[in-house]
């Protein structure tokens, strides 16, 4: 059996005299074809990137209409989040999210009395004062980075947060993050 997929003539362009989709369908294919964590990563950096809009996702699910894979992508959807700055940080998220123990807010500005920022935290537990930093090995390599990434969290641990740091590896054992938010969120004293 032949299946044919008919492509809305306004979702090509041409570059360089290549045509090719425009950002909106290529996000809405790929999501088709990755898995979960592949997909989320995908969508959440088309948003930060301002690839696409968050009204544009409201348009992704005519573009998957009796489409293979259309349910899971459908899904994917509801937990897209543009303040996710890097895939790193997207599976730092969902593993936290899929081991209960989801953050209350992305991209937290910590600051002190004066109003000065201090630091922002990748994912962050306001009532508990924890912070987690996703730490992705080219923007963390320098000495002059991680200088400053010691500077910052010294700062915010003077300020009364607790912080957490996770790498890619970590992001391998489905585990391993969210049973170290865990502990530190049960040590807390509003844990």
């Amino acid at each position: 059996m032949v299946h044919q997929l008919t492509i809305d003539p306004g979702t090509v362009g041409v570059v360089a005299g290549m045509p090719v989709t425009t950002p909106l369908r290529t996000v809405a294919d790929v999501i088709l074809r990755v898995d979960r964590y592949s997909a989320v990563c995908v969508l959440d950096s088309a948003l930060n990137r301002q690839v696409v809009t968050e009204s544009d996702l409201a348009r992704i699910p005519s573009l998957l209409v009796a489409r293979r894979g259309a349910v899971a992508a459908r899904r994917h959807l509801a937990e897209a989040d543009g303040r996710a700055q890097s895939p790193l940080e997207t599976r730092t998220r969902l593993r936290c999210v899929d081991g209960g123990v989801p953050p209350d807010v992305l991209q937290l500005e910590v600051r002190d009395r004066d109003g000065c920022l201090l630091g922002v935290g990748d994912l962050g537990w306001r009532a508990a004062r924890v912070i987690a930093e996703a730490d992705g090995q080219a923007p963390h390599r320098t000495p002059q980075a991680v200088f400053e990434d010691r500077t910052r969290q010294n700062r915010l641990v003077n300020a009364g947060w607790r912080i957490l740091r996770f790498t890619w590896a970590d992001t391998l054992r489905p585990d391993y993050i969210p049973h170290t938010v865990k502990a530190v969120l049960r040590s807390s004293p509003d844990g």
